[in-house]
């Protein structure tokens, strides 16, 4: 009989072990952000915004030395904003205009052995009543049983968008036990919709992935990887003080080329940002709860504000 239990120990440490070998070269990805996460009371300014995403990763294998992982990335996504409330039927009363932005994106992404990475991104979409914002607000009021809207007919009016995006991580510092690092991240974005850039650094700490095989970065997917992950499932928190600068945004300023909405305002040029978080990810799954605060970002009576945001990820062959 003891014969048979180390024959079945034995059996189920290979299944443990190739459980924890097995990679996942796709994932689909949803990620919400609302206000309302924080249970604050609050509907105001960006207010709620949906995602989707679908990533694979590339054949590492056939890499050149130095590149550990390629990922592309197709996603779709909506952003709503407000005033300091739905309900505002007086544009005179309006500190933010209503907008909405609907799009459709790509990315490549690519990851270095010295834990760099670099993304470009594409999105083509639209501002305006075309975003179908309006409608999609009003469902989700109906559906959970929230106030009336109004005031939507004085939002920012139609725009084709067509906005490019830059990204870049490099770790900075690791500890010897790996139990934390520090990263400098930076963007840039140019389009018809957002024009701006920021900096600033990541924190994590807690059980964690080198980059190029970090949930954080949406890069826990591999294809004939390279080199192994520190721990099986990553479970940590983080930090990421941010510093924008804000040189165009067309759902506060109308048309780029042409501004023919009835409400608009100046978009305060420097912004600072805070996220804050928690991830949990397994082999196959991610979740990741964070919550954004923001300072003043219109040249109005306009406050700071914050949401919240969930995101779940699921990988697979």
């Amino acid at each position: 009989m003891r014969k048979y239990s180390v024959i079945f120990f034995l059996l189920l440490l290979s299944v443990v072990s190739s459980a924890y070998s097995q990679s996942y070269k796709n994932e689909f990805g949803f990620k919400s952000e609302n206000d309302s996460y924080l249970a604050q009371g609050s509907d105001r300014y960006y207010t709620n915004g949906l995602f989707l995403n679908f990533r694979r990763a590339l054949d590492q294998s056939k890499l050149k030395d130095g590149l550990e992982k390629k990922i592309y990335e197709l996603s779709i996504g909506q952003k709503i904003y407000n005033p300091i409330s739905g309900y505002a039927p007086n544009p005179s009363t309006q500190d933010r205009p209503f907008a909405g932005y609907l799009y459709a994106g790509g990315a490549l992404s690519w990851f270095k052995s010295n834990e760099s990475a670099f993304k470009v991104s594409a999105e083509l979409g639209t501002v305006g009543p075309s975003s179908i914002a309006e409608k999609g607000q009003e469902l989700l009021h109906n559906t959970i049983g929230f106030y009336e809207l109004a005031g939507w007919e004085y939002q920012i009016r139609d725009e084709v968008s067509v906005n490019l995006s830059v990204q870049y991580t490099k770790l900075i510092h690791r500890l010897i036990d790996n139990a934390a690092d520090i990263s400098f991240e930076g963007y840039a974005n140019a389009g018809t919709t957002y024009n701006g850039a920021g900096a600033g650094v990541l924190l994590r700490a807690g059980s964690i992935n080198q980059l190029f095989n970090s949930s954080y970065l949406n890069a826990s997917i591999g294809n004939n990887a390279k080199i192994k992950g520190l721990v099986p499932k990553e479970i940590f928190f983080y930090a990421k003080p941010q510093l924008n600068y804000v040189a165009y945004d067309a759902t506060i300023q109308g048309s780029i080329f042409k501004n023919n909405s009835p409400v608009t305002f100046d978009a305060k040029p420097i912004v600072f940002a805070q996220q804050l978080g928690f991830n949990f990810s397994s082999q196959r799954f991610t979740i990741d709860f964070g919550v954004i605060f923001k300072t003043k970002e219109i040249e109005s009576s306009a406050r700071a504000h914050q949401w919240g945001a969930i995101s779940m990820n699921y990988r697979f062959n």
